[in-house]
Parts: structure tokens; sequence; C-alpha cells
């Protein structure tokens, strides 16, 4: 029999998952959506069939599940008012908001709750999502199956052992594909200077990004030997690359990957002194 998952909040990072659970055979008469808003929850109603509450009290009552998905700044509200229904349930807590600590969303629901948190990224909306899960000590082995069940049916799942390494996965994964559109916009600036019609030179970045992620994730050779096999000797390729390198790229990323978990830090230490 499938858990009872109730998704407090029906923005588009819950529907993805839902939507993706659904599309991957889990029953969506086990799903349950909460919005204030009625107007919100009648498209997701009548495109999935699942149910739905304006009160998140009543979706809690009878969850084994409750996803967490509103915004951070409104996360201590939220918690404050379904606090007792927690309690009453005990059920697993997921939540899918940035920076919030598992200590702190546990403190917000009244305590002695499992609480898994996780970061996914934009891309989890198109079904190629990439999260990373982190869980407290009351999780067993079971709710850590559910929780990789739900954000697998979005793209991958990475766990990591250490609560505050999900400041690396926020760097890498949580933050990064705006990286990517950023490689994107500067790659069809750098075309339409070559002469290049814009449209032309964007879907031609777009489908060699495309391209070069699905060989790293179908084949057997890593990034650096792909890259290697594409720079023939004193080729144009080899110049490109050496220009990059010596420009201080990797360098570049390091500093923003350092500087995206600083502040994912910061974010959680000035969210969780409510």
């Amino acid at each position: 029999m499938a858990s009872n998952v109730t998704f407090i909040g029906a923005g588009n990072m819950a529907s993805a998952i839902f939507g993706g659970m659904i599309e991957s055979g889990y029953p969506r008469e086990a799903i349950t959506a909460t919005s204030p808003d009625d107007a919100m929850l009648a498209p997701l109603r009548e495109r999935y069939g699942i149910h739905t509450e304006t009160d998140n009290n009543a979706g809690v009552a009878n969850a084994d599940v409750v996803v967490l998905a509103v915004k951070p700044q409104i996360m201590h509200d939220v918690c404050a008012a379904m606090r007792d229904a927690t309690q009453d349930r005990k059920p697993l807590i997921v939540s899918v908001a940035a920076g919030l600590t598992a200590e702190t969303l546990e403190r917000w629901l009244g305590g002695d709750l499992p609480v898994i948190r996780c970061m996914p990224n934009t891309p989890s909306l198109v079904g190629s999502g990439a999260s990373g899960l982190y869980a407290n000590r009351l999780v067993d082995d079971s709710q850590k199956s559910i929780a990789t069940t739900l954000m697998e049916s979005v793209g991958i799942v990475e766990w990591v052992d250490e609560e505050v390494l999900l400041e690396a996965v926020t760097a890498v994964a949580g933050s990064a594909p705006a990286y990517f559109y950023l490689v994107f916009e500067a790659l069809e600036e750098a075309g339409v200077k070559l002469g290049l019609p814009a449209e032309s030179a964007r879907r031609l970045a777009v489908q060699t990004g495309l391209g070069a992620a699905r060989m790293v994730q179908q084949g057997d050779a890593d990034p650096a030997q792909l890259r290697r096999n594409v720079m023939s000797p004193n080729g144009t390729t080899e110049r490109a690359v050496t220009h990059l390198e010596e420009a201080g790229l990797r360098q570049i990323f390091l500093e923003a990957a350092e500087v995206c978990a600083a502040r994912a830090r910061e974010m959680g230490e000035e969210l969780g002194k409510q």
C-alpha cells in the first residue's frame, strides 16, 4: 500500500514532483496538495486527479509523508500553524525549502520528527533534476526509500551523510543551472559577434550542451577524457581550451561555488533565528 503523501504548497516544484510520481505509477489517490487558494488547486485536481485541501491541518491529518514546498520566508508561520496536527500524526517530513536546516524545521514543528532535507534544482520541472538529500537521526531506511522514490520521479538523487554537504550540493547542482545558462548566453553572444544569427547561435550552443551532457551520462569516459578526445594536437579546440584554462576558468568556478555555498550557509542561519 502506497504511503499517503501531502504537499504543503502546490507551486511549480510541488506539481513537478507529484506529476512525476503519477507518471512513474504512483497512485494519484494517495497524493494531496494544499494551498489557501482553491483557484490554484482546481487545475491540479482536473489535471492530476489528486486530493486537494485549503487547510494544511486537514492535509496533514492522514499523511504518512508531508512535503514542505512553500517559500523559506513563510515556512515558520506555516509550520507553527500545523504544529499540533503534525505532532498528532508524526509523519515523515520532507523539505524542499532552501536554507532551512533539519533541526530548525523539526523545532518549528514541535520536535521528535523524522526530517529529510532535499536540495532540488529547477530542471526537476522538466524531469531532469538533480537533488541532494540529507536525513536526520529519526529517519529509518524505509522512509529514506520513500523520499528517494519521490525525488527520483523528477531526476537523480544523491544522499549526503552530513547536512553541511547540502551547501556543496547547492553550489554544484541547486544553483548550477544558472551557470550553464550563463555559458549558453556567452556562447550565443560570441556566435553573433562571429557573424551567426542569434537564433542559430543559441540553437547550436544549447544542442551542443545537451549532447555533451549525454555523452558524459551514457558513455564510459569521464569528462576529462572526453575533452581530450575532442582536442586534436594544435587544432581549434586545443587552442580554445588552452585559452580558457589560462584565463583561470577552473578557479573562477571554484570561487563561484565557494561563495554560493557560503551564501547558502548564511541564509540558513538568518532564517533559523525565528
